[in-house]
């Protein structure tokens, strides 16, 4: 389809493109800015005054729950879900059921992604058999299958040793492995963070030092081995600061943080409310202001939405015996242009964020994934055209995703996506 998106503020924060002009799409990629072409005749104008038009975003995190969870979320469901919240690009975690750690699973969900033909979806692999944290998966066979890098998920490997040879393997090849920072004893049984809002409500904590102790495990083994690592969401302002230095040292990481966690904070759980049972769990005043605070200067790379469906069932209990985790596509974006007012951060730098930082770090995973979050001429054509001065509340009613948990019930988030065109296609449209 040959597209002309007219008259919108195109932001590319990869290119560094602020500026109010027109847009053309071609063969499923962006063609040019400005004027038209010669011979371009379009197949459909679409007007986009008063309107953000940015490139697709681009979520790492994001649990679909098929296959094996499909009672909490199907392919369907959840990618038109990230469509509506503009989100063009998504990375599956590898605990699905059965575990990402087979050539043919991949291979599977590849091919039914590919003929819903929306979202582009890049699966992790997992680093061990099961996410048991014994035995190496076969890493080469998964990437020759289309996975992009190699996780545990939210599974911490017990065995140092099996760590250690995972970075080895991995560096070998020139895999990228994508951690969670957290100690499996230190965290072991607790359901919010350490502190003195989890002892008065009686909730077994887990300290900031569960990430602390986990990171500088890391460090070491990635100074040793040499390894490229991704931080996945970092939550404590002493995690953070350790990040920066290894920066700083020079070592090969790149981090992110779920959009929860720039926003909400211990207190916000209130009186036991199992929407805000999270993981990580949400820590202090001090960890939120440290995460913002790495996002304005670059140490955190990512936002994320962390999206992990829920159902009613792994929710309506007691805040300690609920399931972690919270609905997040739909309000990613949301949440980010919140964050930009919030803290008057400009908006290229705020969806940079949410756009060209995962991109890049996607572009270092996978040599077959180099322009996602990006329109520059040539790239493909994913990109969403947003009102920012439109409010929603965030409702069940409003919500597409099969679940509808999420800490932001309620509110009201700036930013109403009105088209999301993938491949050149359009995917999505609001309809009023």
């Amino acid at each position: 389809m040959k597209l002309q998106i007219k008259n919108g503020r195109v932001i590319d924060p990869a290119n560094k493109r602020d500026q109010q002009t027109d847009l053309f799409v071609a063969d499923g990629h962006v063609l040019a800015f400005g004027q038209a072409p010669a011979g371009f005749k379009a197949e459909r104008v679409i007007d986009a005054s008063g309107k953000l038009v940015v490139p697709g975003l681009v979520d790492l995190a994001a649990r679909l729950r098929e296959p094996g969870f499909e009672y909490r979320g199907t392919l369907e469901s959840e990618m038109r879900a990230a469509l509506a919240g503009g989100i063009t690009s998504l990375v599956l975690p590898p605990d699905t059921d059965p575990t990402l750690d087979e050539p043919g699973l991949v291979e599977m969900l590849k091919h039914r992604a590919r003929q819903l033909a929306q979202v582009n979806l890049y699966p992790l692999g997992a680093m061990t058999v099961g996410l048991k944290g014994e035995t190496l998966t076969e890493m080469a066979e998964l990437t020759d299958a289309g996975c992009i890098a190699f996780s545990q998920a939210d599974t911490p490997v017990l065995d140092t040793t099996v760590l250690l040879r995972a970075m080895q393997y991995a560096r070998t090849f020139d895999f990228m492995l994508w951690l969670r920072a957290q100690d499996p004893w230190l965290a072991k049984g607790g359901v919010a963070a350490s502190g003195a809002y989890a002892s008065r409500l009686g909730l077994p904590g887990i300290p900031q030092q569960a990430e602390t102790i986990a990171l500088n495990t890391l460090f070491d083994l990635q100074r040793t081995t040499g390894v490229r690592l991704h931080l996945c969401r970092l939550s404590s302002a002493a995690g953070i600061e350790l990040v920066r230095a290894a920066k700083h040292e020079g070592l090969a990481v790149t981090c992110d943080v779920s959009a929860n966690h720039v926003h909400l904070t211990d207190v916000d759980i209130g009186y036991y409310d199992s929407n805000f049972r999270l993981d990580p769990p949400l820590r202090g005043q001090r960890d939120r202001d440290a995460i913002r605070a790495g996002l304005a200067d670059g140490t955190i790379d990512v936002v994320c939405s962390d999206h992990t469906p829920v159902d009613d069932e792994g929710k309506m209990l007691p805040f300690a015996e609920a399931e972690p985790g919270s609905t997040g596509l739909e309000l990613l974006l949301s949440l980010t242009l919140k964050w930009a007012q919030d803290a008057k951060v400009p908006l290229v730098d705020a969806l940079a964020r949410v756009t060209s930082g995962p991109g890049r770090v996607l572009a270092a995973s996978s040599s077959a994934v180099a322009s996602a979050g990006q329109l520059g001429i040539g790239a493909p054509a994913d990109l969403c055209i947003v009102d920012p001065s439109a409010y929603w509340q965030v409702s069940r009613q409003s919500l597409l995703s099969q679940s509808k948990h999420t800490p932001f019930l309620g509110i009201d988030l700036p930013g109403r996506v009105q088209t999301t065109i993938v491949r050149g296609q359009i995917a999505w449209e609001f309809a009023g």
